[in-house]
């Protein structure tokens, strides 16, 4: 069995820490069980290797999350990544190609898709094997995970079974679901239930009457034989070889896997799972598992109840007289909002675009300091950087922009166009256009960082290398 984790996201119903590079599963906003900060991803990471599916785990991304990832699940994780952003049936097909071409993998395996950052007892992962034997005893096209409803939830989609006994029931013979000729299983013995439909987000009247009848929350874990995917995209006379996906890749139709594949299937089983399950993708539902009201510099007064402040800046932050809200402040902004309502924010910033004023990457992080345009054309951008011991920068080169690099704290090994320095606090460096430049810290190191230019843009770019010891080699020859 393999899993393919899917990490996507535009970073906008947890702004303003979340943003289009640092989407919320990349929030480190938990504990895990040394109390330490972690991230969704993180979490879920730990959870699948405490349940020895580290090495069958594989994670779908688009190119903008593939340095974050790095940088927080470490550089062995294997990842799919998108040339670009598509939708979930594109990046499942690439995911499916990657595993049949460049993997090996046998079309008679199983392949569980599931969401990056569900907030899930450790027991779900165990229960993923589940998944196999519901595909095998029901010869179902695809097996989902149904979680065990709480309350009549307004939010989530629902899973509807068929009636036992009725239509959509067993679509396999008895004995070849494991049982003796003229056994039927009852539906407590049964593994699996079969799907009759599906249902999103129906009011709490028509919830509570689908809970009664067995209906399921939603959240979004499916599995399916390789070749089952692999003869969908031979019926679309799309490319099964990787290469030529990804190559094509900006082609395909920009469509969920629910609409192309989920509801065109003919038979559909689904495993029910009892545990605690959560989505946490709104303020309201995150800080319900936060325990500490205040996060970073501030202060929450005694006159203030269920109140939460996450503070990333280094001023502090002060509440007082204040219930029920979510005070959170990043570089990219500042939210004060009812916690009820804060599932909205998405819609009152659909109209905003800005740059990321902090990422993370697979060496450390930076954050945009100041940024300003002046008459004759020209943008300043100045950073702060953060290179962890022992990581390095790619050897790269800009062809819009000069650098300025002023050395804060550390120490490192500097190269530029092949030539080796030491570098320490109090060096400034001089970086000109189309210079190849490349940094190691030997300690942590802190920059403060000044581009000029008449056009400042992440993408300007060229990287040479990753590898530190290949960047050497690079610069002896």
């Amino acid at each position: 069995m393999k899993i393919v984790l899917l990490s996507g996201g535009s970073g906008k119903r947890l702004w303003p820490l979340s943003n289009d590079s640092r989407s919320k599963q990349f929030l480190k906003v938990l504990k895990n069980p040394d109390g330490e900060p972690e991230s969704m991803i993180q979490r879920v990471w730990r959870q699948i290797g405490d349940a020895g599916l580290g090495n069958d785990a594989y994670v779908a991304t688009g190119r903008s999350q593939v340095e974050i990832l790095y940088g927080q699940l470490g550089s062995d994780v294997r990842l799919i990544a998108e040339p670009e952003r598509r939708d979930t049936f594109p990046a499942i097909a690439l995911a499916a190609t990657y595993l049949y071409a460049m993997e090996g993998i046998s079309l008679s395996e199983t392949v569980v898709v599931m969401p990056v950052d569900p907030y899930v007892d450790d027991r779900f992962f165990t229960e993923l094997g589940r998944l196999e034997g519901a595909l095998a005893a029901s010869g179902a096209d695809l097996a989902l995970i149904g979680v065990q409803p709480t309350y009549p939830s307004e939010k989530y989609g629902y899973i509807v079974p068929a009636p036992e006994g009725g239509a959509g029931a067993a679509a396999k013979p008895a004995a070849a679901a494991g049982y003796a000729d003229g056994e039927q299983a009852s539906a407590a013995d049964r593994p699996y239930h079969t799907v009759r439909g599906f249902r999103e987000k129906p009011s709490k009247a028509d919830a509570e009457a689908m809970i009664a009848q067995g209906a399921m929350w939603n959240c979004g874990v499916f599995a399916f034989k390789l070749d089952f995917l692999i003869n969908i995209l031979i019926a679309h006379e799309l490319p099964i070889q990787y290469e030529e996906m990804a190559r094509r890749y900006g082609s395909l139709p920009k469509i969920s896997f629910d609409y192309e594949v989920v509801e065109k299937a003919n038979r559909i089983a689904a495993v029910r799972y009892d545990g605690a399950w959560k989505d946490l993708g709104t303020w309201n539902t995150l800080t319900e598992e936060i325990a500490a009201p205040l996060t970073g510099k501030g202060l929450i007064s005694a006159h203030t109840t269920n109140a939460h402040v996450i503070n990333e800046l280094e001023v502090p932050i002060a509440v007082l007289g204040l219930s029920d809200v979510i005070v959170a402040a990043s570089p990219d902004g500042i939210l004060v909002a009812d916690k009820s309502l804060s599932p909205l924010v998405k819609d009152m910033l659909k109209s905003s675009e800005q740059r990321p004023m902090y990422e993370e990457r697979r060496w450390g992080r930076y954050r945009v300091l100041d940024y300003a345009v002046y008459p004759d054309g020209r943008e300043v951008l100045t950073k702060r950087i953060f290179i962890a011991a022992g990581r390095n920068l790619s050897y790269q080169y800009h062809s819009l922009r000069d650098e300025v690099w002023t050395v804060m704290a550390g120490r490192g090994t500097f190269v530029i166009d092949g030539r080796l320095q030491t570098v320490a606090a109090g060096d400034v460096l001089q970086i000109p256009k189309e210079c190849r430049h490349s940094v190691l810290a030997e300690s942590d190191l802190e920059i403060i960082e000044v581009q000029t230019g008449t056009m400042l843009i992440e993408e300007d770019i060229v990287r040479l290398e990753l590898a530190w010891d290949e960047i050497v080699q690079l610069c002896k020859t």
